[in-house]
C-alpha cells in the first residue's frame, strides 16, 4: 500500500510557555503543501526494513519511520514485519516536517494493512510518542496546534495558495533552536486570532501581515543568509515570506503565478532545493 506523505509549514508558531520537563507550549497554525514523500509498505514476515531513494537519510532505528513502525506493532501486538519503502522528496532537517510526516504516513497504512481501524485520535495519541508534529501530520490540513503539539484544531481550508519555498544548503536541529531559544527575551508575539480570522476570510495579504515565528530570532542571528532569502523573494513580489518551523527553509507566498516562477527559477540558480507548490 502506498500513500502520499505531505510536508507542512507553519503560518505562526508562538511559544506561550515551557513545562517543567523542558518541553515548550506552543500554539502554532500549520499548513499542509503540495510537497510530498511517498511511503510504501509491505507485509513481511518478520523485522522491520526500510529502502529509501536517497542514502542520507538513515535506515535503520534512527528512521521516525521504523520508530512508527516499531511502536505500531508493540501497541497493537502485532507478530510480523513489514518492509518500508520512502520516496524522499522533502528536505531534511528543514522546518517542513519531513521526518513527522513520514512517520504519520507509516502509522496509518500499518492501521489499515493490519485492519486495526484505529481512529485518526488513537493515532493521534501514538504519534505523539514520536515528535510533537506526528500527531498534526496524521490531520494535515489547515489547523491550530496547541500544547507539545497534542491539541490540533481544524480550521477552515487555506488551499490552493501559490509558495516558494527555498532551502539552504545546511540543516537545522529543532533541539538546538529550543536550547537556545529564551522567552523572557520575546516582546511581541503572533496574533493568533486574528491570523484564523483570515484564514476564515481566505484573505491572503492579512495572512502575510500577520505571520510570525517565534523561531526566527534563533535560526536568523546565526544564519544571516535567511535574511538576505527572505528579503529577495519579497523582491520578487512575495506577499509575504517567513521561515518556516525551526528552519532553515524560507516559504513566500505569491498571488501571481507568473512572479512565482520567476523567483523559483531564479532561486533554483543558487540554491539546490527549491521548490514552487501550492497548499492543500
Amino acid at each position: 500500500m502506498k500513500i502520499k506523505a505531505y510536508a507542512k509549514v507553519n503560518i505562526s508558531l508562538d511559544v506561550v510557555g515551557k513545562r517543567e520537563d523542558g518541553y515548550h507550549l506552543l500554539e502554532m497554525i500549520m499548513q499542509s503543501i503540495d510537497l510530498y514523500d511517498e511511503i510504501r509498505i509491505e507485509k513481511r514476515k518478520s523485522n522491520i526494513t526500510i529502502k529509501c531513494n536517497k542514502q542520507y537519510v538513515p535506515t535503520d532505528e534512527r528512521n521516525l519511520a521504523y520508530k512508527a513502525a516499531k511502536l505500531f506493532m508493540e501497541e497493537y501486538n502485532i507478530n510480523s514485519g513489514v518492509e518500508i519503502n520512502i520516496k524522499k522528496n522533502i528536505p531534511v532537517c528543514a522546518g517542513l516536517a519531513g521526518g513527522s510526516t513520514d512517520g504519520a504516513a507509516v502509522l496509518k497504512i500499518l492501521n489499515r494493512i493490519f485492519d486495526i481501524n484505529a481512529s485518526d485520535e488513537e493515532l493521534m495519541k501514538l504519534g505523539l510518542r514520536l515528535g510533537a508534529d506526528v500527531p498534526y501530520c496524521i490531520k494535515g490540513g489547515t489547523a491550530l496546534c496547541k500544547g507539545v503539539g497534542e491539541e490540533v484544531t481544524e480550521l477552515p481550508s487555506f488551499k490552493d495558495k501559490i509558495l516558494v519555498l527555498v532551502k539552504p544548503p545546511f540543516g537545522v536541529s529543532t533541539k538546538g533552536v529550543y536550547q537556545e531559544f529564551n522567552l523572557d527575551k520575546v516582546r511581541s508575539h503572533p496574533n493568533t486570532n486574528v491570523l484564523i480570522n483570515a484564514i476564515e476570510e481566505n484573505d491572503l495579504k492579512l495572512v502575510c501581515s500577520n505571520m510570525k515565528n517565534l523561531l526566527e530570532n534563533v535560526t536568523l542571528k546565526k544564519h544571516k543568509i535567511l535574511i538576505n532569502i527572505k528579503e529577495e523573494m519579497k523582491g520578487f513580489g512575495a506577499v509575504g515570506a517567513m521561515m518556516s518551523g525551526s528552519g532553515p527553509t524560507v516559504f513566500a507566498f505569491f498571488d501571481d503565478m507568473l512572479k512565482a516562477q520567476k523567483c523559483f527559477e531564479k532561486m533554483k540558480n543558487k540554491y539546490n532545493d527549491v521548490f514552487i507548490t501550492r497548499t492543500i
